[in-house]
């Protein structure tokens, strides 16, 4: 069965590579791209993962992995934060909100896809790789 992950991303670009990889790897995908509705459109889908940027308008995903894991519905998702702003103590800062992953932008296609498995299992198997 296909792996649920939830994308929340306000940058077009970032939010269709995101997406596109994880189809492509067989994940059923959602997209959220007002941090203001995400933890509805958490709750009402219940991901296996979280993906999140931290540089969001409006609540920072800093705020929002705090109000997930306040939420003894969403407490046990993980996430994986994302973030182009990587500076000193940003990951720890990050990681001491909730987060279960960190990963810095530009990725990295197989970093990301591995650090996607290690937190929410296999995606589904719909791509083959080359080889």
């Amino acid at each position: 069965m296909a792996k649920k992950v939830l994308i929340v991303e306000d940058n077009e670009l970032n939010l269709r590579l995101f997406r596109d990889l994880l189809e492509a790897h067989g994940a059923e995908v959602r997209t959220i791209r007002d941090a203001r509705e995400a933890l509805d459109a958490i709750r009402a889908f219940i991901p296996q993962l979280v993906i999140m940027d931290i540089q969001l308008p409006h609540i920072s995903g800093v705020e929002l992995i705090r109000m997930m894991k306040g939420d003894p519905l969403l407490d046990a998702i993980p996430v994986m934060a994302v973030t182009a702003y990587a500076g000193k103590g940003d990951e720890g800062r990050v990681r001491q909100a909730g987060a279960d992953a960190y990963v810095s932008k530009p990725i990295s296609v197989a970093r990301f896809v591995s650090a996607v498995e290690g937190l929410a299992g296999p995606l589904g198997g719909g791509f083959k790789r080359a080889g």
